[in-house]
């Protein structure tokens, strides 16, 4: 940190930070902090008439948009009964009506539960099970879904919230009392033993997201005038984002949807299958200025870049990430966006810990490419080992992170939530790494989760569901390593002699139950058993290490 930047942080600075008990914790936290989503809300009236939302030929201001929350969030609480602490799921494509469902449930004090809108009919149960909402929003591709899951539940569709809206025209925000520490949304992650499970996010873990973004904007401007330079980056007019992952994903939610709106920005949603010359299209007609390019996105982008014709001059900031991005990738962005070449950037979290934990990027991302950077201010990081003693530097071991920020359960899972806090409030990450020099390097899902273009994806959800095909013996399931989605998805499958279904019969049986992106690509259907430890463990490794399949 340059003493411009650490000027920030001192007593009577725009972003000093302070000693206060945080569940329980001592924590370090900024003295000067929004304290619930409505707060940022109702501050988003001083942005006016400025665009925040873009979907289609449709052009929602900050003003049109608070006008629009604080309507629906009414009906939702006179003619359906949400009132704190009720959840409100909402499962449905990017748009809209899907941000003004979001912040009019969390102007009540309510809580979204973010459905993963491509998930399989049996995922869907079980999250609703789970949260028992008291009213779901929903598109019209999914409603007949849920009324067949549980025909007593309360559904409005995303084409009602306009009409509702009309009939509390001049509502204003409720003024019910919201706490840090209140639960403000359920992100669905998935789980080990094959059931989702929801990391509760607090409000103090929102508005976290927000603090550390404006700091994050000072200090590079601190540091950039101390130094004589241009601020660059974001500098200028307010940024416009082009969002293309769904609004479901933690990236989308909090890095876009809340920082957008609070820190004054223009939000361009697309729907539809993801396509690199819509993509582009859009960079060039709304002037984008900022995309998240994760996963795969990024590379299918950047090779159509050079032949769609369009000007990309608009481009001064990538986030990437969502998968391990190469360095060869990485060049491979910077060659098509050339004015975001510096300003390019990944951040590491999770559902889990919900605001960014490291962040790499600039000058730094460029001279140290591999790396996930160091720990952003307020947050800690320690690497263990399999005692829970911190190790050295350059040593590999587990991920721990402790902040304010971290989600404060998993909901209604006193167990899971167990498993993954230490004394302290320390979460494990469920990575393998190490610190050098101050930077941290992932090298290994420590419970072996593969990423799939930015989705989280558990081997033993799919191995539990091959396993139950009635000519399946037994299955292992392990990530590969892929150029354009980060990792594949392998599956081994044992079979009996006289009974050997097809991949293509096996992929269709996975399909029936779970989001297409977790169904595996590679097969290998095998009569052998799986090598195993003596305790009985499947030894991955000597699968990972066989040549892959075609499939």
């Amino acid at each position: 940190m340059t003493n411009a930047a650490a000027d920030l942080t001192t007593p009577g600075g725009p972003f000093e930070i302070v000693e206060e008990w945080v569940l329980g914790e001592p924590m370090l936290v900024f003295r000067n902090r929004p304290r619930s989503a409505r707060e940022l809300l109702a501050q988003s009236a001083r942005l006016g008439d400025a665009d925040y939302l873009v979907h289609g030929d449709r052009r929602l201001s900050f003003r049109s948009h608070l006008t629009a929350v604080a309507e629906v969030a009414a009906v939702l609480r006179d003619d359906f009964g949400v009132t704190k602490g009720d959840r409100v799921a909402i499962l449905a494509a990017n748009s809209a009506e899907w941000v003004i469902a979001f912040w009019a449930t969390l102007s009540l004090g309510g809580v979204v539960a973010s459905m993963n809108a491509w998930w399989a009919p049996p995922e869907i149960a079980h999250a609703l099970q789970s949260c028992e909402p008291k009213v779901v929003v929903v598109d019209a591709a999914r409603r007949s879904t849920v009324h067949e899951l549980d025909p007593t539940l309360c559904c409005i569709t995303v084409d009602d919230i306009a009409e509702l809206a009309v009939q509390r025209t001049g509502a204003e925000l409720d003024a019910v009392s919201i706490d840090e520490d209140d639960p403000a949304v359920i992100l669905y992650t998935s789980g080990t033993t094959g059931r989702a499970k929801g990391a509760v996010a607090s409000h103090r873990a929102l508005c976290g997201t927000v603090s550390l973004s404006r700091y994050a904007g000072a200090s590079a401007a601190a540091a950039s005038a101390a130094a004589g330079r241009p601020s660059g980056g974001m500098a200028g007019p307010p940024p416009v984002a082009l969002l293309t992952v769904p609004l479901f994903h933690a990236s989308g939610l909090y890095g876009f949807v809340l920082g957008h709106l609070a820190n004054g920005g223009t939000l361009v949603l697309r729907d539809g299958r993801f396509d690199e010359d819509d993509v582009l299209r859009l960079i060039e007609a709304e002037r984008v200025s900022m995309w998240a390019a994760l996963g795969s996105m990024g590379p299918r982008v950047a090779s159509r870049a050079a032949s769609a014709g369009r000007d990309l001059s608009s481009m001064r900031v990538l986030a990437i990430g969502g998968a391990p991005v190469s360095p060869s990738h990485q060049a491979q962005l910077r060659a098509a966006f050339p004015h975001a070449a510096v300003a390019m950037s990944m951040g590491y979290t999770s559902s889990e810990a919900v605001a960014v934990v490291t962040r790499n990027g600039g000058q730094e991302l460029l001279d140290h490419p591999t790396s996930a950077g160091r720990a952003q201010i307020t947050t800690q990081l320690e690497i263990r080992d399999a005692e829970g003693a911190v190790v050295p530097d350059g040593v590999d071991g587990e991920i721990y992170v402790r902040s304010p920020y971290l989600m404060l359960e998993y909901w209604r899972d006193a167990d899971a939530t167990r498993a993954v806090f230490a004394p302290g409030r320390w979460l494990s990450m469920g990575d393998v790494g190490c610190v050098r020099e101050g930077r941290l390097y992932i090298n290994a899902r420590a419970r072996d989760m593969i990423l799939v273009n930015a989705e989280n994806v558990f081997p033993t959800e799919i191995e539990y569901r091959l396993d139950a095909h009635p000519a399946v013996r037994e299955s292992a399931v392990i990530g590969v390593a892929d150029d354009l989605t980060g990792q594949a998805i392998r599956a081994v499958v044992v079979v009996a002699d006289d009974a050997a279904p097809s991949a293509e019969e096996l992929r269709a049986w996975c399909r029936e139950a779970m989001a297409g992106y977790k169904v595996p690509t590679q097969w290998e259907i095998r009569t052998e058993a799986l090598p195993r430890n003596p305790s009985g463990k499947v030894l991955k490794r000597a699968l990972e290490a066989d040549p892959a399949p075609a499939g």
